[in-house]
């Protein structure tokens, strides 16, 4: 038995089986680059979800985490940091808000959301108790909490862990006119990705942002922004809501302001709307550690200079015009994205998205399927053109092409 069938069998008999990765064992990891257990390397086309939009090892984040370690690296909220004012009042200043409300995992954000919005409707809008609205997009992934997976229409993360939590509406996503109808007035938020990531980089029809914005604003409704895949740089926006010029009422951030290095989400807004807590009614022991805050200043301040958003912007228009050539031969079936992200459909008869991903595995490229036939790219922000490039070459040489 080789070291990486050792270390799956271990990882199989061990842990619950919530994900099927595939069979790579990774050991080591730099820019877009991987090695596994073996020495073989690997191309990361994936960047964790948008997690590693700035590579793996970033030197920059690495010394900002190093530094932190040796200073200080938990206090909880019962203490302030000399850390957390800078994170929060630069993290508003980016986001264009005036308060920052700091978790850990991206399904913790959004449920801070729920949370704010609802409270929100109570105490601003004038909701009556325990009527508050929340309306969502069918094919959404907000995250796999019990409350989250009450408005997903994805029967895998659903099924089997009812009773689900009430107070939402499901409208297809992308139509306006479905979304109107079912507001009320005990409506208070729109929860939306502004490009769906786990159905397949689904990018919404042009306008439809901005008429959910007018909507929104017409019906004294929340108009909350998950940008935890797409933002930060992904789509060569800081934001993705940016491409159709439209500000939310509030973003939930994760993934990618951690860094790669740790877990750090928030829920960023006016004082208008996260000013509606008081003390002891939401919390988060490690929300806002000095470890986390420390790294995602850093974050901050790379997303400041442009750089990674020009070039998500720059390299994402040939990774795009690359998969609308393979789109014209019949291989693959349609291409979404925007960006560094795309979303490809493979034809069935070249295999599912699953067999395409391990036939990249096996020529050292490491990607993502996801609702069968689709196969999700999203490589770090500072992948080289010459190794996108032959990321690509690979997948046209599963394709046969």
């Amino acid at each position: 038995m080789t070291a990486t069938e050792s270390l799956i069998a271990a990882a199989e008999a061990h842990s619950a089986h919530t994900y099927h990765p595939l069979p790579v064992v990774v050991a080591s990891a730099d820019g877009a680059w991987m090695t596994d257990v073996e020495g073989r390397r690997y191309l990361d086309l994936l960047a964790g979800y948008s997690a590693l939009n700035f590579g793996h090892g970033n030197r920059r984040l690495i010394e900002a985490a190093k530094a932190q370690l040796e200073r200080v690296t938990l206090t909880s909220r019962a203490f302030h940091h000399d850390r957390f004012a800078a994170f929060c009042a630069e993290l508003a200043e980016l986001c264009g808000m005036e308060m920052v409300l700091p978790v850990n995992t991206g399904a913790e954000a959004v449920e801070s959301a729920v949370k704010t919005a609802r409270k929100w409707g109570y105490r601003v809008k004038g909701v009556p108790a325990e009527m508050a609205k929340i309306v969502v997009a069918g094919g959404n992934f907000h995250g796999r909490t019990t409350t989250i997976i009450s408005f997903s229409t994805d029967p895998e993360a659903r099924a089997d862990f009812g009773p689900y939590t009430p107070g939402f509406a499901i409208v297809p996503y992308g139509d306006l006119t479905a979304m109107r109808e079912v507001m009320t007035e005990n409506t208070v938020a729109v929860l939306l990705e502004p490009i769906q990531g786990e159905s397949g980089v689904i990018v919404p029809p042009p306008g439809y942002l901005p008429a959910v914005r007018e909507l929104t604003r017409e019906r004294n409704v929340l108009f909350i922004a998950d940008e935890i895949q797409s933002g930060l740089g992904r789509t060569g926006r800081t934001f993705a809501c940016e491409h159709e010029g439209v500000v939310p009422d509030a973003y939930v951030l994760g993934k990618a302001l951690g860094g790669g290095i740790v877990p750090v989400s928030a829920v960023v807004s006016s004082a208008e709307v996260l000013g509606v807590f008081r003390p002891g009614e939401h919390g988060s022991t490690f929300g806002g550690n000095p470890l986390a805050c420390a790294v995602a200043l850093e974050v901050i301040a790379m997303l400041r200079s442009g750089e990674y958003q020009a070039r998500a912007a720059e390299l994402g228009e040939h990774l795009h015009r690359e998969l609308a050539a393979l789109a014209g031969t019949g291989r693959v079936s349609q291409v979404r994205g925007r960006g560094l992200w795309a979303g490809v459909d493979i034809h069935p008869r070249y295999g599912t998205g699953r067999e395409v991903s391990e036939k990249l595995m096996d020529r050292g490229v490491l990607v993502k399927d996801t609702h069968g036939s689709t196969i999700r790219i999203a490589p770090p922000l500072v992948i080289g053109k010459e190794d996108l490039d032959w990321g690509l070459a690979q997948l046209r040489g599963v394709l046969g092409l």
